[in-house]
This record gives C-alpha cells, sequence and structure tokens, in this order.
C-alpha cells in the first residue's frame, strides 16, 4: 500500500504531479515513464476537447420553462465543459438556453441577439484559449456576460488580467469563500487549478467581489462599467452546497436591467 498521509505531505510542499495508478503494470520504471509522458496542464487547451460539436436548444424533459408569469429571456451559453446542473438552473431562472460550441464566434452569437451570454466551467488553462477570450472580449458591454470557472478565468483574460496555475488545485465541497458585498461566508465547491491573478486587474474598473479564505486567492468578479460578472467556484451545487444559488437570479437581474435600458 502507500502512506497517503506522506504522498499529502509531499504533495503540498511540492505541489501537484503527474501520476499513474496500475493493478496490471507493476514495473517502478515502466510506471514512472508514463506518468512523466502526461503532458503538462499548463499551456494545454482542453476545453475545445470536451465542447460540444454543434449549437443546441436545452429542452430538459424533466421539467419544462416556470408558469409563474415571468418573461422569458434567451441566453447563450458558450459550452467548455458545461454542467447539466447549470443549464437546469438557467432553465429554472426562466432561460431559453442555446448551447454552442467553444469556438463560436462573437458576430455568430451577437447575430443571435441573445438577452445574455454565459460562460461556463471546463478544463485545462485558460490562456490557450484565445478564441474564447477574444469571443468574450468582443461581447463585452454589448450583452449581459456571466462566467463560471474556466469562464471566470476567460473573462479575467478578456478584462486585461493574467491567470497562474495554482501550487495544488482547489478540488472539493467544502471551501470557504468571502462575499465582499455583504460580509456573507460562503461554503462552495470549486475544482480549479488556475486563478486570475489580483495584482494583474484593473480594480479601478474591475472590482474583486470574492475571495477564498483558505489561501486569499481571487473567486469572483464584476465589471464596474459593463454588466458582467463571474466566480470562480460552482454555484450549480451539483455536487456540493447551495450557498451561492443566488448567482443565478442575479444574472436574471443583470439581463432585466439592461433589457429595460
Amino acid at each position: 500500500g502507500i502512506d497517503t498521509r506522506s504522498l499529502v505531505l509531499h504533495l503540498r510542499t511540492h505541489g501537484a504531479k503527474n501520476g499513474v495508478l496500475s493493478a496490471i503494470d507493476l514495473d517502478e520504471a515502466s510506471l514512472l515513464k508514463k506518468a512523466q509522458a502526461v503532458p503538462k496542464m499548463a499551456g494545454l487547451d482542453l476545453a475545445q476537447e470536451v465542447t460540444c460539436a454543434k449549437s443546441y436548444e436545452y429542452k430538459d424533459a424533466r421539467r419544462g420553462l416556470p408558469t409563474d408569469g415571468r418573461k422569458t429571456y434567451k441566453v447563450v451559453a458558450y459550452d467548455f465543459g458545461i454542467k447539466r446542473n447549470i443549464l437546469d438552473l438557467m432553465r429554472a431562472e426562466g432561460f431559453d438556453v442555446t448551447v454552442v460550441p467553444a469556438k463560436t464566434s462573437a458576430e455568430d452569437v451577437l447575430a443571435m441577439n441573445p438577452d445574455g451570454v454565459f460562460l461556463s466551467n471546463g478544463p485545462g488553462d485558460p490562456e490557450p484559449c484565445t478564441y474564447a477570450i477574444e469571443a468574450a472580449r468582443k461581447i463585452l458591454g454589448k450583452k449581459p456576460l456571466f462566467g463560471i470557472c474556466l469562464g471566470h478565468q476567460i473573462m479575467g483574460l478578456a478584462f486585461g488580467g493574467k491567470t497562474y496555475k495554482l501550487k495544488f488545485g482547489h478540488r472539493g465541497a467544502n471551501h470557504p469563500i468571502r462575499f465582499e458585498e455583504t460580509g456573507a461566508i460562503e461554503i462552495t465547491s470549486q475544482n480549479h487549478g488556475f486563478c486570475v491573478d489580483p495584482n494583474s486587474i484593473d480594480q479601478s474598473k474591475i472590482e474583486i467581489t470574492h475571495w477564498n479564505l483558505n489561501d486569499m486567492t481571487v473567486e469572483g468578479m464584476r465589471h464596474k462599467e459593463h454588466p458582467a460578472f463571474c466566480v470562480q467556484y460552482h454555484p450549480e451545487a451539483s455536487p456540493g452546497p447551495h450557498d451561492a444559488s443566488y448567482l443565478f437570479p442575479r444574472f436574471r437581474k443583470m439581463i432585466e436591467e439592461h433589457a429595460a435600458r
């Protein structure tokens, strides 16, 4: 067996490492070679590997749009590895959702004339996703924007900031963050290995709205001049706590205010 406590201490000191688990090949030299052959996460664009092949309308057979008399809004969701419960919560908020592939241009999205645009979660390094960063930059100020996880990092880059790889990623369903607007502490689900560098953000234009209380990394931002906000963690609670479920109604409110202009 393996001394898991020793392994945790090693990773905490030296950072995340590639590893191989095998019940077939038991040769240490062979396994080490396989681990060393795994590509580094930094510089790896995985969003284009997991995105949908073509656009589609999300229709959940288990539930329809709410029938409480509220207006329905159209949202275009970029799929960088989107989770189904995000789409379910969008529908529950009264959104008609069209999901588009990661490399869909801003021009094509704007031609659909959505009421809002969503940038999803997904794997990998955000910096190689230049197509998504450029799209977010072009959409900013034209349509309300909301991003989660990788979408948050892409928005940070579109805002003019930089990202960096964490020594070891945030994984699990019990990460405490502080919401600066209210001072509330939220327990959040997280699964990311990159973060937005707060020192790279022009804080005269961008407000950092959420901080991670374990390591004081950026967990949320909003643009002060345009309808755009994002969070690093997973508010859709699938799995995880429901502390941040208010973000989906907040996106709707932003869309309503933008539409009323």
